[in-house]
């Protein structure tokens, strides 16, 4: 869908930040039975990220990718209105968006945390573009980070292969409707398939019932994939939503010039370049350094391509995110940095 906007928002800068320690693929093979060749035939994946300081956290990330958006438009703190930070492994259940205004001292601003997983930037980006354009906020910082190694079985030779931390920030900004860059979206959720990506809460089963409630404490178990039916997923419902997306601004998939994709499987990947019929060229990815981020991954990707210079001021990028829900969603924007 498309809003009809009282004023235009942009994204004014970008930020990223990953931990220091790489798990490459040689790594994991110690660990499970696979090799490099195996993983990268079938990922596309050659190494990942990892936070391995127990006394560090999804939040250290995500105020690290902040504090550098910032700094790169010399931008004080105080002047962010709200913090929308979309991540599925808070360090605190109840939300960590709070402890990141207090550490990045944008002590001016709302925030709250967004759970989409490997769909939550894109939703967060979307819910943020909303309280601009109706003239709620005037500057939103926008975090999509991760620490999905915490919630990872490194015994499961299916799902420890593909994942890794990192974090990603995005500065989105009011600006005039002529140089509005965020302009058109479109979200989906099917929950008949919330099973195929998902990581469940199992209660105890030791809990002592002559007590209950006091001493039912359960746990969240790892990260359960059905693979073959997200990959299902993934190809059939990521191009027909950007096209959906495109066709109602009355643009044409050739006037695309980048697609930045949530980084889940470069096979995932290639399969929708082809399904839209575009070059490979086209399609930003750095998958193979950083394995899935989650919501980590799509501003990794972009703040990247940024930086190298790739994309130019009034370029069109089609954003998709897709994932745990099951969600997926698209963002069409108007580059105006």
């Amino acid at each position: 869908m498309t809003s009809s906007i009282m004023q235009g928002a942009r994204i004014l800068s970008l930020g990223s930040a990953v931990p220091d320690l790489r798990l490459s693929n040689k790594d994991i093979s110690k660990m499970v039975d696979t090799s490099d060749e195996w993983i990268v035939t079938r990922t596309g994946i050659k190494e990942r990220r990892i936070l391995t300081d127990a006394n560090k956290s999804v939040v250290d990330l995500a105020v690290l990718a902040s504090k550098k958006a910032l700094n790169k438009i010399s931008m004080d703190p105080k002047n962010i209105d709200l913090i929308i930070l979309a991540t599925s492994s808070p360090n605190d259940l109840f939300g960590s968006a709070s402890q990141i205004q207090d550490r990045i001292g944008a002590k001016n601003a709302a925030a709250f945390d967004l759970t989409a997983a490997c769909t939550g930037f894109v939703l967060a980006v979307i819910t943020a573009s909303q309280f601009i354009q109706n003239g709620s906020y005037s500057t939103i910082l926008v975090i999509g980070a991760d620490t999905l190694s915490k919630w990872t079985d490194w015994t499961d030779r299916s799902t420890c292969i593909l994942f890794g931390d990192g974090a990603g920030a995005a500065i989105i900004q009011a600006c005039s409707k002529e140089n509005n860059g965020i302009i058109g979206f479109q979200i989906n959720t099917d929950g008949r398939q919330s099973k195929d990506l998902s990581i469940g809460y199992q209660e105890s089963t030791k809990a002592d019932k002559s007590t209950w409630p006091s001493n039912n404490n359960g746990q969240f178990k790892y990260i359960q994939m059905n693979g073959k039916e997200v990959y299902k997923f993934a190809i059939s419902k990521v191009p027909n939503s950007i096209l959906s997306c495109i066709n109602k601004l009355n643009i044409k998939i050739e006037e695309i010039d980048w697609i930045v994709l949530h980084q889940a499987n470069q096979r995932i990947l290639d399969t929708v370049a082809e399904k839209l019929n575009i070059s490979s060229n086209k399609m930003i990815t750095n998958l193979n350094r950083y394995g899935n981020t989650s919501a980590a991954s799509i501003p990794l990707a972009l703040s990247e391509a940024v930086e190298l210079n790739q994309i130019m001021y009034n370029d069109f990028i089609a954003i998709s995110g897709f994932g745990a829900g099951l969600t997926w969603g698209t963002i069409i924007i108007q580059w105006k940095c």
